[in-house]
């Protein structure tokens, strides 16, 4: 869903709300800790922006329904479900082999992605990599993957940050651990390809490299304040209770701050690891 869309679906809910509760725009702000004048401003036909993740929280919890159904995300009626710990399992991709994916990247436009890969990231492989790095998945699902993350990364509004061990650039510079049985031509080209990209995306897309040896984070995706997916090899587990997407986000920020190198060095970085092959 587009962004404005999603911020009119939002307004209407809202809408529902207050007059469920037979109450004032005014009375209705102040039961959520809203001054007037920026319940006013939420509420204008004119914006495209939805309110803090605090905020929305605040009101889920005051009038009983939960955060997925005031962001459009549920279908559930009014006076549905308390807010809760949501957690849920979805396949990697369904019975058409279509991967969620796209769809979360879609329905998180104009938020950032936070995102620690399995092993590389999926928008910077070439075609003939996907093959190695695909885990458990078939290539067409790796294939939808890649092209929905790389597809999110070109737009304006892109705003996407990517951690994750330095050691795995070695590994297929090396071509130890999953790369064993790619030649060093394939290794060459595949570093190449993915400083280009790099450096093409950045600043939209800004990776960040960490010492492994020193910390550790499994796989997850943050799709700004909407969801979270950790990725479990054939399938997510699927967080949307808002504390626990933030909590994610805040172990993500740590992930940065310990980070060797920034991503301004990245594509320097990977140009330098391809030039051993020169």
């Amino acid at each position: 869903m587009d962004k404005r869309d999603l911020a009119t679906l939002f307004r209407e809910r809202i809408a529902q709300l207050v007059q469920r509760k037979g109450s004032s725009q005014g009375g209705f702000a102040r039961e959520i800790g809203l001054d007037r004048s920026a319940f006013s401003q939420m509420m204008s036909a004119d914006g495209a922006r939805l309110p803090r993740a605090e905020t929305l929280r605040q009101i889920a919890e005051a009038n009983a329904v939960s955060v997925d159904w005031l962001l459009g995300l549920s279908h559930d009626a009014e006076g549905g479900p308390v807010v809760s710990s949501r957690i849920a399992i979805e396949n990697e991709h369904d019975a058409q082999g279509v991967s969620p994916l796209e769809r979360w990247h879609r329905e998180a436009e104009g938020y950032k992605i936070r995102y620690v890969p399995a092993s590389l990231p999926d928008l910077l492989l070439h075609t003939s990599l996907q093959e190695v790095d695909r885990d458990s998945r078939s290539p067409s699902v790796q294939r939808q993957i890649s092209e929905a993350q790389l597809g999110y990364s070109r737009l304006p509004e892109t705003d996407m940050e990517v951690c994750m061990p330095l050691q795995r650039v070695t590994a297929l510079t090396e071509g130890t651990d999953i790369w064993a049985d790619l030649d060093a031509a394939r290794r060459r080209v595949e570093l190449d390809h993915m400083a280009k990209l790099v450096g093409e995306l950045y600043p939209r897309f800004r990776m960040f490299l960490y010492d492994g040896r020193e910390t550790f984070s499994g796989a997850y995706t943050v799709f700004g304040p909407i969801r979270a997916a950790i990725y479990m090899g054939r399938s997510y587990v699927v967080i949307t209770a808002v504390e626990h997407v933030r909590a994610l986000a805040r172990h993500f920020d740590e992930l940065i701050k310990v980070a060797v190198v920034p991503p301004d060095r990245v594509e320097r970085y990977l140009r330098k690891a391809a030039r051993k092959f020169r």
